[in-house]
């Protein structure tokens, strides 16, 4: 996870945040940041029925945002994030983590990219 991470934001301009949320083994209720890269995040913990993050686990499927400030579930974290897609992670049919990434750009999200994220989610998920 910490490699993917740090190789997307190192490589990839438009992703200013890149990280995972795990699901807290002592409270399902609760995500809890895992390893990732770029600005720090003030959103430590994360409940599930909160922001988008808590969206993508409660409804098991990608939410991406290509306006954040249009979406009402949005917890801003860094200011200039402009965008952002969260891909949960499912093991047997159950939400274990999530893939969440940032970007101070709008409209990052098109079918394309969106395909990519969710294939590098995949591949962690392959290793859970």
């Amino acid at each position: 996870m910490q490699h993917i991470s740090d190789r997307l934001h190192t490589e990839l301009l438009r992703y200013n945040w890149v990280g995972f949320y795990l699901v807290d083994a002592a409270d399902p209720n609760y995500l809890l940041l895992g390893p990732h890269s770029g600005f720090f995040t003030p959103h430590g913990r994360i409940s599930l029925n909160r922001g988008l993050c808590g969206a993508a686990a409660s409804l098991g499927k990608t939410v991406a945002v290509n306006d954040v400030s249009k979406d009402p579930r949005y917890l801003m974290g860094v200011e200039q994030t402009k965008s952002e897609i969260i891909v949960p992670i499912l093991v047997r049919g159950a939400v274990v983590a999530e893939f969440d990434i940032n970007s101070f750009f709008k409209d990052t999200w098109n079918a394309e990219e969106t395909t990519f994220v969710e294939q590098c989610a995949a591949l962690v998920a392959r290793c859970m």
